[in-house]
């Protein structure tokens, strides 16, 4: 038979790459939120869990019980083989409260053969977990911010501080948002409980870190709110502030946005700011969208409204503040790296 795991145990065998995360919810369910690495095998798919549901409220639970049988032992092969598929030595699955999905899959695949664990009160113990875990944070270790007007290229360089081991806490990944009125577009946004869970196990995966590194965020990234205790950090942290030109500035944002491929949706973005930009200015902003001239539509919106918005933000916080001045990435790579502190993190 199948073993119960708490949330504690299932991350131990999860993070020794011996087990698969399995979540056996429906497939809206797993899209609103699950645990980070699991897949969706569901036991019911959307429809067949309303179907369910509407028999438990409307008719008896026995009604939806022998609905629930009906439909698990027609899907029943290709659910277990589905299951078996993966090489790890250990399955683990969960439903919402670990109840009757997950209980019913878990004894299925043990019948045949198969060595599995459920995950003890489902994702509704893990999200629990998740929150009370954040809430035991009350600091973190100190803090480089990497600052800059927008298109500075602050993200691609976490993104390579990372690849190089540095600490880095990438939030705009985690919100799968840049952080503009323009950061959803090629993204699905995170919710919260994605980005809240996401954000819980990067701080234990570097909980002994020295230092983190972040990009100086606002309050909100996209959907996603940022807790009090990162605030206060970001805001006690060392900014590292990223000046290069602003030809550089207007290709990063191309490279970044890509708008030739998202033009409406840029035209739609665009909209929403139009009147809080000088008129003249405004227009032609949207002449150059429509004429697909993007490059004088990203400096436009970078010298014309984003570089004034971020100056006033920035002034509200007194940092200590480092300034790095490059004519790239490359180099602007560089100069922050003498900055950080000697050597990056190993594991």
């Amino acid at each position: 038979m199948f073993q119960d795991l708490t949330v504690a145990e299932l991350l131990e065998l999860h993070k020794k790459g011996e087990a698969q995360l399995i979540d056996v919810r429906s497939q809206s369910e797993f899209a609103e939120s699950t645990i980070p690495g699991s897949i969706n095998i569901p036991l019911f798919d959307d429809a067949e869990r309303a179907e369910v549901g509407t028999l438990y409220k409307q008719e008896s639970v026995d009604a939806a019980k022998d609905r629930g049988l009906e439909i698990v032992s027609r899907k029943l092969p290709d659910f277990i083989r589905t299951i078996a598929g993966n090489s790890f030595p250990h399955k683990i699955v969960f439903c919402w409260r670990g109840g009757m999905r997950s209980r019913t899959s878990a004894t299925l695949a043990s019948l045949m053969g198969l060595k599995m664990y459920r995950l003890n009160g489902g994702f509704r113990a893990y999200r629990r977990w998740v929150v009370e875990t954040l809430e035991g944070y009350t600091e973190l270790p100190p803090c480089y911010v990497i600052n800059g007007y927008t298109g500075t290229g602050k993200t691609e360089l976490l993104i390579r501080l990372q690849e190089r081991g540095y600490p880095v806490i990438n939030l705009e990944w985690m919100a799968e948002h840049r952080g503009s009125i323009f950061g959803h577009i090629g993204k699905t946004p995170s919710n919260q409980k994605t980005f809240e869970s996401r954000l819980v196990h990067e701080l234990i995966r570097l909980r002994n870190a020295p230092y983190l590194i972040l990009e100086a965020e606002s309050k909100r990234v996209g959907k996603a709110v940022l807790p009090e205790f990162l605030i206060k950090a970001k805001e006690k942290g060392t900014a590292i502030f990223i000046e290069i030109p602003d030809e550089q500035r207007v290709l990063n944002i191309i490279n970044d946005y890509k708008p030739q491929e998202n033009k409406e949706e840029f035209m739609r973005s665009f909209e929403r700011i139009e009147k809080r930009i000088h008129t003249p200015i405004a227009a032609e902003i949207r002449s150059s969208l429509q004429e697909d001239r993007f490059n004088d539509a990203a400096k436009l919106l970078l010298l014309h409204y984003y570089d004034s918005r971020y100056q006033y933000a920035t002034d509200q916080y007194e940092q200590v503040r480092m300034t790095v001045t490059a004519a790239n990435l490359d180099q602007a790579f560089d100069e922050i790296i003498r900055k950080l502190p000697n050597l990056p993190l190993s594991d």
